[in-house]
């Protein structure tokens, strides 16, 4: 969602608060894409300080479907989301890396907010996504889910590392 800022960039020190509703319906990133099944609008507050640099303050929260990490199935993790950026408005010739940041979230007089959140989602992304604790995750022969029940694979694995002392046990049986 693109927020215009025409009249608080006209009027020096002025304080807008807004609701604007949240545009994203996927969270789209190398990991692959994830549907975003509940959100709410952002509560912004925005202030213009002397003409020099915006202030933007905002909450959120967005529900995002995620796999669970070892069985696959859909998790929703809910992001609390909250904005503080300063944006310079001014050309200023100390560079800091956070203002070229921020920066980057004004499209002429237009605040870009989908770009704003999905920045905070990227830096909140969990580690790790389990559906419970104690998740059993996924068969690795079958691929059956082992939360909804056990498999008639065989569960023992030899260690690979004894590969060469089994087959000596083996010749051993032949005789």
């Amino acid at each position: 969602m693109k927020v215009d800022l025409t009249d608080i960039k006209a009027l020096e020190n002025r304080e807008v608060e807004k609701r604007v509703p949240v545009d994203l319906v996927t969270f789209d990133s190398k990991l692959g894409k994830f549907p975003i099944t509940k959100k709410e609008d952002v509560a912004l507050h925005i202030r213009n300080e002397e003409n020099k640099r915006l202030f933007v303050q905002g909450t959120t929260e967005l529900t995002i479907e995620i796999p669970c990490d070892r069985c696959l199935e859909e998790v929703p993790t809910t992001f609390h989301i909250d904005i503080n950026k300063e944006i310079p408005l001014e050309e200023t010739p100390d560079v800091d890396e956070e203002k070229l940041e921020a920066k980057d979230y004004m499209l002429g007089f237009h605040l870009d907010l989908d770009r704003i959140i999905y920045d905070e989602v990227l830096v909140n992304w969990p580690m790790k996504v389990l559906c419970k604790e104690d998740c059993a995750g996924i068969c690795k022969k079958c691929g059956k889910n082992l939360n909804h029940g056990t498999c008639d694979c065989e569960k023992t694995e030899p260690d690979p590392r004894m590969a060469v002392i089994q087959d000596v046990f083996k010749n051993f049986k032949e005789v």
